[in-house]
């Protein structure tokens, strides 16, 4: 079996990195603050259908971020510094633990039925996430440069 390209390594992590900030802006920009203005009837319902929805949405991409964001960091491309690959796994592990500890449980609270303070929570805990990606979109495309600039 031929050795893997470490630069579609890092193009396929770029872009799943650049897909996933460019979603978790819509979803804080737009999405979730729309929790809020769903009517009690629907409320139930459209907390449940978003979680079935936004995992297709999100799976596979999350996936493949952490997959090759993991063997990027354990086999570094000559030229990329490893201080860099391994500060983009830590972003990756706080957003995975803000998904979980943050995100999930206010999911969990709206598929229950309505409440008004579990959207704010979910909002003002989402930016967290938001952040992270961004900078570690950020992060991507500096490594990127680094790599196509040898």
């Amino acid at each position: 079996m031929p050795p893997i390209d470490p630069l579609l390594v890092l193009l396929a992590h770029a872009a799943a990195t650049l897909y996933l900030v460019g979603l978790i802006w819509v979803v804080q920009g737009v999405h979730y603050p729309l929790f809020a203005r769903v009517g009690p009837e629907q409320a139930q319902a459209y907390a449940r259908e978003h979680v079935v929805r936004i995992t297709r949405v999100v799976g596979v991409p999350m996936l493949v971020e952490l997959a090759t964001g993991l063997w990027l960091a354990l086999r570094p491309p000559p030229g990329l510094p490893r201080e860099l690959l391994w500060t983009g796994l830590l972003l990756l592990a706080l957003i995975w633990g803000s998904t979980a500890l943050l995100q999930v449980p206010e999911h969990r609270r709206l598929e229950q039925g309505p409440d008004l303070a579990a959207v704010r929570r979910l909002v003002r805990g989402n930016w967290l996430r938001t952040l992270l990606w961004t900078v570690r979109g950020a992060l991507v495309l500096l490594l990127l440069a680094r790599l196509l600039r040898r």
